[in-house]
């Protein structure tokens, strides 16, 4: 394969303008339409499936295909998330001295268009250059940031491939996470008795007070190594004069083990129950898998992949565990083999988020790499 070198004004070009689109999650239309163009100019074949339909966005996942030009190589893909953690629509864009950031107003949205630049600016290097590569699909999805929503409606009958890389870490570029936490999330609904507070609070049952019982005894934050757990919202209660008869709160718990989530899960349970039974209300729990764990070696097709580019390239090849997901877990989960590289993003969902060019451009060079090991797997 050619060396390449990368046009980074036009890198830059393309990533600020992906970021200026606003697109949090259910709203990623003008985004959408902005890479369909690009990539039709391409020539890749789009489809999009009926994520809107089921996620209640005005946007779709969309599937992007650049036919083989070489034969027996493996069919890969490259996945990133067109939505943003909150809205941008004000967005000021800064860009001196080698990098790109806000203006302290607003988050810049490189989660995740700085992986999804890098993968659109390669692409468009290949069909350029002719350069030689098997085929390549790109799963572009919607509402990842509000639970991996567009991933698990993605239309796998779209989907033609052995194997693929998912675009949605930070730097290093081309760290590739190699172990995620099975992660549960917990709705519970804590139901007391109204009374007046000032007239006759005997009568009354405090759910605020049956989920400080609960909570002040339950293990929370660090659970060890592997776990974590944590309270992220309570709501409730009317008025001061008022006994508060009812709380949702909403939490999760993560491992790196899935039987300790399960354990620490049926921990906080027991204590909510036995809370709301102390107290004489009750508790009404609902718990959802909001996805599983996974585990990768170097053996792995994949981190193969990526670990042989990254040499070919004279970089390190870090691999590391991390206590977050992303649409891999997914993937892997519906049988879609892959793993998450590291990008150019810092200081993710903060009005502090930038990115360096030179890890952009690294993000662009790391995928043409990927293409061409690929291409020579025949």
């Amino acid at each position: 394969m050619t060396e390449i070198s990368i046009q980074n004004d036009r890198l830059v070009d393309l990533f600020t303008t992906l970021c200026s689109i606003n697109s949090p999650p259910r709203q990623e239309r003008a985004v959408v339409e902005y890479v369909k163009g690009f990539l039709r100019g391409l020539g890749l074949e789009l489809r999009e499936d009926n994520a809107a339909e089921i996620v209640g966005g005005d946007a779709n996942n969309l599937i992007a295909t650049l036919p083989a030009n070489i034969t027996g190589a493996p069919k890969i893909f490259f996945s990133a998330h067109f939505d943003t953690v909150e809205p941008n629509p004000n967005l000021k864009i800064i860009v001196q001295d080698g990098v790109i950031k806000t203006d302290g107003t607003s988050i810049l949205g490189a989660d995740d268009k700085a992986g999804m630049s890098a993968i659109l600016e390669a692409v468009r290097i290949v069909v350029e250059n002719n350069l030689p590569h098997g085929q390549i699909q790109l799963l572009l999805t919607v509402c990842e940031e509000i639970g991996l929503q567009g991933a698990r409606a993605l239309d796998l009958s779209l989907v033609d491939s052995d194997f693929g890389f998912v675009y949605d870490t930070g730097p290093p570029v081309g760290t590739v996470i190699t172990q995620t936490p099975t992660h549960d999330t917990m709705r519970v609904r804590l139901i007391g008795k109204p009374a007046h507070a000032g007239v006759e609070p005997e009568k009354g049952i405090n759910a605020i007070q049956m989920a400080a019982h609960a909570i002040s005894q339950m293990k929370l934050g660090r659970i060890d190594a592997e776990t974590t757990a944590n309270i992220g919202s309570i709501h409730g209660g009317q008025a001061t004069n008022v006994v508060c008869p009812e709380v949702v709160i909403m939490a999760e718990a993560r491992s790196l083990n899935p039987d300790k989530v399960n354990a620490q899960v049926a921990h906080m349970t027991q204590l909510f129950e036995q809370a709301a039974q102390q107290f004489g209300g009750q508790a009404m729990i609902e718990i959802d898998r909001h996805y599983e764990g996974y585990t990768l070696t170097e053996n792995d097709l994949p981190v193969q992949a990526v670990r042989r580019a990254l040499h070919r390239l004279g970089m390190d090849a870090p691999m590391r565990p991390t206590g977050g997901g992303s649409d891999a877990n997914v993937f892997i989960a519906r049988g879609l083999p892959c793993c998450v590289v590291g990008t150019a993003h810092q200081k993710i969902h903060t009005h502090e988020e930038f990115v360096l060019i030179d890890d952009l451009a690294k993000s662009v060079d790391l995928t043409l790499a990927i293409i061409r090991e690929v291409a020579e797997m025949r």
